[in-house]
């Protein structure tokens, strides 16, 4: 999807790994999952970070005090292998209509949104707002947490326009 919105003059690959933890403490790191080193392997020019969701899952953010660093971290790990004029995109999470598998609203707005925009501010990386665009489009979201089809062909127009600036 991303591919086709941005163009022939760029190479996306999708380097994601669903259910995965921003924390090296959770229950499913994507610090310890293949698609980590291969993304650190392919040295992008550019780099989009969507990881939280699934850290706010109760046996996940009993670590929250690791969140920062470990978010800190991680783009500290791409940023050495980056160009150095590449860019580096983190989203903010997508709105939780309903709390499901532990997943928790309250939890990713009061207290992951604010570490994710400070790893953004030290990192002088860009944020993208994932949350705000689909607060009032809860029919994208058939589960209450993970969007459909459109959610997802949406989420991709919102990220590929912030790239194209």
């Amino acid at each position: 999807m991303m591919q086709k919105l941005l163009g022939d003059g760029y190479e996306v690959k999708n380097f994601g790994v669903s259910g995965s933890t921003l924390l090296k403490k959770g229950d499913l790191p994507y610090w310890d999952q293949a698609q980590f080193q291969e993304a650190l392997a392919f040295k992008p020019d550019i780099l989009v970070i969507k990881l939280g969701t699934n850290d706010s899952k109760p046996q996940n953010w009993v670590y929250k005090g690791d969140f920062l660093s470990d978010y800190q971290d991680m783009v500290a790990a791409f940023k050495e292998v980056m160009p150095e004029a590449g860019q580096i995109y983190l989203c903010l999470p997508v709105p939780v209509f309903e709390d499901n598998w532990g997943i928790t609203e309250s939890i990713i707005v009061k207290e992951m949104a604010p570490q994710i925009k400070k790893v953004a501010r030290n990192a002088k990386a860009s944020l993208i707002d994932l949350r705000k665009p689909f607060l009032k489009k809860k029919g994208l979201f058939p589960d209450g947490v993970h969007p459909n089809a459109e959610g997802n062909a949406q989420m991709a127009e919102i990220i590929a326009e912030q790239i194209r600036r």
